[in-house]
């Protein structure tokens, strides 16, 4: 089975986390934590602060891995290393994503989060 390295951004404000809507492909419309593939020849902090660049027009500061969640999808392996972010500058704008929510510690299961990031919400909730 193929596996993906992909990061995630566990943005934090307020003691509130940014969860993002899917605009496309398979997962269409299913919550997940803003990210993307890690390139060849980057650090995983550095592919973290270019997706987050691109897709949400937002500079970040990386911080702390909060966990690698591994998990099987029908048709590949994710490996996501999921780290807490703070907001540098920018105003998270949406370029990709449907919708997007700050979501506080008791609002976490209020979306229909994709499989793969339901692991790392229990690890969040311990930290907030």
């Amino acid at each position: 089975m193929k596996t993906v390295r992909v990061v995630a951004a566990v943005i934090r404000k307020d003691n509130k986390i940014f969860a993002t809507q899917r605009g496309y492909g398979e997962f269409k419309d299913g919550w997940e934590f803003p990210g993307g593939k890690i390139e060849e020849g980057e650090t995983p902090e550095q592919a973290l602060a270019r997706e987050i660049k691109e897709e949400l027009d937002t500079d970040i500061n990386v911080g702390e891995l909060i966990d690698t969640i591994e998990f099987d999808y029908p048709n590949f392996h994710l490996s996501m290393d999921c780290f807490w972010c703070e907001i540098v500058q920018g105003e998270l704008e949406l370029r990709e994503h449907e919708s997007a929510k700050w979501l506080s510690k008791e609002k976490l299961y209020t979306v229909d989060w994709l499989p793969a990031d339901v692991g790392l919400i229990e690890k969040i909730q311990e930290k907030l």
